[in-house]
């Protein structure tokens, strides 16, 4: 799997079925483990729907089918939208820093959503219009962040890491502003909005999620030859023949669309986006064809791991997923900070 071989189908199922072979080891652990630990063997019959051997059998497969699977589902999901996201980014920026939750798009999606559930009801919109306004969060941040980012013409990347700075704090505080005068501020719902948490899943949300995640991969997979032409810069693409602003707007929907979704039903969760595009690129090389189905895949897996790291590593209690994704993906950051300064693409 290295990056060097060219891409053939053959090469292309491959890589996918590892991927989801470690997919399935990894989701098989997540329903597993937890306070209560399962055998492989009767998470498999309740699974099935067999009659379980357990003594323990109802409250066995409570755990299984209505807290631990919903979250797997959730995860996968949410992990594989943040992945192809930062796909999306980096290869339309052209900057391996490039991440939805460092830029900020996550923010300005995670304030969308805070808007209509604080004030939402007065208007008369309940939860189904959290994830339509956290999309509309994502593309205006993302506007916003290309408007000031390439004020001069030209996207830096120190330009566009400040500026993502900045939105993530700006984001913030308006989160926790919204919050507090519409009174959701009452209780921790709040902080594990704002570091990212799947204690919340529901089948309807995991379902909306879901098909956003399929809508941009529709959207996304046909431009796949197009992005690795963006990746050498976008005069070269042009000059190739690629309309550059028609791909970045569709790549841009894309990438809102499925922040969006994601971030409506688990907040901020970050450096998904980072961490898998980056290790998954580094192994299987920058071809687009396999980078996203990739990078899908290990997206998922990634979360699913975190989350079940986070619903296990404190006995009788829980973390939010996304204090374990940021304790993983901060010190890559700043490797992948200091490597950028070495080779004199940041000043």
């Amino acid at each position: 799997m290295t990056g060097a071989s060219p891409l053939s189908p053959r090469r292309l199922v491959l890589v996918l079925l590892v991927l989801l072979t470690f997919l399935f080891l990894g989701s098989t652990l997540a329903l597993m483990a937890g306070p209560a630990w399962l055998p492989p063997r009767e998470v498999l019959r309740i699974l099935l729907g067999f009659p379980t051997s357990s003594e323990m059998s109802l409250p066995a497969g409570d755990i299984v089918l209505r807290i631990r699977l919903p979250r797997l589902l959730l995860g996968g999901i949410v992990g594989a939208s943040l992945s192809v996201s930062g796909v999306l980014f980096q290869a339309l920026l052209r900057n391996p820093l490039a991440d939805p939750f460092v830029l900020g798009v996550s923010g300005g999606a995670a304030l969308g959503g805070i808007l209509v559930l604080g004030f939402g009801g007065v208007l008369g919109m309940g939860y189904a219009a959290v994830p339509p306004a956290a999309f509309l969060g994502s593309i205006a941040t993302a506007l916003l962040l290309f408007a000031v980012a390439g004020a001069r013409g030209r996207l830096s990347s120190t330009s566009l890491l400040l500026t993502g700075v900045v939105f993530n704090a700006i984001a913030s505080a308006a989160i926790v502003f919204v919050a507090s005068l519409s009174g959701l501020s009452e209780g921790t719902s709040i902080f594990l909005w704002l570091i990212g948490s799947l204690s919340a899943a529901r089948e309807s949300s995991t379902l909306l999620c879901g098909l956003f995640l399929l809508a941009g991969l529709v959207i996304v997979w046909p431009q796949a030859r197009r992005l690795d032409l963006l990746a050498l810069g976008e005069e070269s693409a042009a000059q190739l023949g690629v309309d550059v602003e028609r791909v970045k707007r569709i790549l841009l929907a894309a990438t809102s669309l499925m922040v969006g979704a994601a971030v409506s039903v688990s907040g901020l969760i970050g450096f998904v986006g980072l961490i898998i595009p980056h290790f998954l690129r580094l192994l299987l090389g920058p071809d687009h064809r396999l980078l996203v189905p990739a990078s899908a895949l290990g997206g998922a897996l990634f979360l699913i791991l975190c989350d079940t790291a986070a619903r296990t590593v404190l006995a009788g209690g829980e973390l939010p997923v996304g204090a374990i994704t940021a304790l993983a993906g901060g010190p890559l950051f700043l490797f992948l900070l200091r490597r950028q300064q070495g080779k004199g693409l940041l000043p």
